[in-house]
């Protein structure tokens, strides 16, 4: 590939390549203005190195094609030539950008996992705070089992580790608290682990692709799990 010429037809080719501060990201079930970057500097997945809204631009578009091949034809068919075609940019402008295949598809992990991360922490009720810590579980469960379709494939692809992942950590401490505040008893640590093992995406896609349940009864089954060990 000619450098210079792909530099001029590639919108992708001069950026630098750094983590995303992201404006659009996967989770269609949720909807949620991001907040300001001096609130979040603490949150370790939230939190990315500052990037010029052009390069945030470009970096988006190659992610959004991504995310179009694997909802359409599964997560194998995401090669660093598909995206390249899907997105209308050189081959090397995705290499560039990630690296490599895993790369590519541990940026797409990350960007649900910052979405999702911002709506259940600043978003609207009844994800967000300002609703009862029950409501608040039952629809953090709703929004991560929206998203198995499309992660489950990505996290196979990717042979990500999640049990040891700060975006893993971040979800346990956050229903660990709501579990205390609705009065849970036992080990909480523990028991949010029983309750995030109910959504691994793994155990989701084989329970609706193998074992025949429907969404809504998983989703159901969520719901139930959450009243039954949280007291009335």
């Amino acid at each position: 590939m000619n450098r210079d010429t792909d530099a001029r037809t590639d919108p992708c080719a001069e950026d630098p390549c750094t983590e995303p501060w992201p404006n659009q990201l996967p989770i269609e079930a949720v909807s949620v203005d991001m907040p300001g970057h001096d609130l979040i500097g603490g949150l370790p997945v939230l939190l990315g190195h500052p990037e010029r809204s052009d390069a945030a631009r470009n970096r988006q578009l190659l992610l959004d094609a991504a995310e179009q091949l694997v909802r359409e034809e599964g997560a194998d068919a995401v090669t660093m030539d598909a995206v390249a075609k899907r997105a209308g940019v050189g081959k090397g402008t995705v290499f560039r950008r990630f690296g490599n295949r895993a790369g590519l598809m541990l940026a797409l992990l990350d960007q649900s996992d910052r979405k999702l991360q911002a709506a259940y922490m600043f978003g609207p009720p009844p994800l967000g705070p300002d609703a009862p810590p029950v409501t608040r579980l039952i629809a953090f469960g709703r929004a991560r089992l929206a998203l198995i379709e499309v992660e489950g494939e990505i996290r196979r692809a990717a042979d990500r580790g999640s049990h040891a992942s700060a975006p893993y950590n971040i979800a346990k401490t956050h229903v660990a608290l709501l579990l205390r505040q609705a009065g849970a008893a036992g080990d909480i640590p523990l028991l949010a682990d029983t309750l995030l093992a109910s959504l691994d995406a793994a155990l989701v896609l084989h329970q609706i692709r193998v074992l025949g349940y429907t969404p809504d009864q998983i989703v159901g089954h969520w719901e139930h799990l959450v009243r039954t060990i949280v007291p009335a």
